[in-house]
């Protein structure tokens, strides 16, 4: 069984994500980039009208995790009852156990408030707003780092997008490469910006989420979902599909 390929090749950049992540943790343990932080939060506030708050807020709906964990999961027994097998399932139920045992732990470890904890419930300071490791907090006042907006759409979109092209395929349609970038770049980019912009979370928050995020998904990515051994109970419901890689 070998791992598949991912791209850029080589475990090297996975290490500079996972370093970029904890760099950028210490730097703000240390109350570092919070002038970066509270600018692009102030230019956001500054420049956001009615309409703008508005086409955002709609957009960033395209990261909400549970909605995407949902048509993932619907996706995955879609592909696997055409096919007659249980693989398809695998990535979406994986996606799920990964992101649910690193996102919300970070979260909860960093407690961090979100922008918006100046000016609605708890009221805070500005300058509270910043720091983590603010546990005298309410857990749901202090989740805002890493973003798992930012991390759900790279995660559960490339999950989609995995299961996306031997879904059309069963059904004779064919998926080129293009679409599948666009259904893995775009969206995440999308919450990206739209997060910061409606100051739902600091910038790095999201970039937090955008380290993550691309590191759990190159784990994902990595996985032989047909070579994967499975129970014999399962008979032929184990069987590849060919389509998973």
């Amino acid at each position: 069984m070998r791992l598949r390929p991912v791209r850029p090749a080589g475990w090297w950049f996975d290490g500079l994500l996972l370093a970029a992540l904890v760099a950028l943790t210490v730097a703000l343990a240390t109350d570092h980039l919070f002038g970066l932080d509270r600018a692009v939060a102030d230019w956001s506030a500054a420049h956001r009208p009615t309409a703008a708050r508005w086409v955002a807020m709609a957009l960033n709906l395209l990261g909400q995790g549970t909605p995407l964990t949902l048509l993932a999961a619907g996706l995955g027994v879609l592909l696997a009852l055409r096919l007659r097998s249980v693989r398809p399932v695998l990535p979406p139920v994986t996606a799920f156990v990964l992101t649910f045992f690193t996102i919300g732990p970070l979260k909860v470890w960093t407690a961090r408030p979100a922008p918006s904890a100046s000016v609605k419930e708890p009221f805070l300071p500005a300058e509270q707003t910043l720091p983590l490791f603010q546990h005298d907090l309410p857990v749901r006042f202090a989740q805002s780092y890493p973003s798992g907006h930012v991390a759900n759409a790279i995660v559960w979109y490339g999950v989609l997008a995995l299961l996306l092209a031997p879904l059309l395929r069963s059904v004779g349609r064919a998926v080129g490469p293009r679409l599948v970038t666009v259904v893995r770049v775009v969206p995440p980019a999308v919450v990206f910006c739209t997060t910061v912009y409606l100051g739902w979370h600091w910038f790095t928050d999201s970039l937090a989420g955008l380290l993550l995020g691309l590191l759990l998904d190159r784990l994902l990515h990595r996985v032989p979902w047909d070579d994967l051994p499975l129970p014999g109970r399962l008979g032929p419901w184990a069987r590849p599909t060919d389509q998973l890689g």
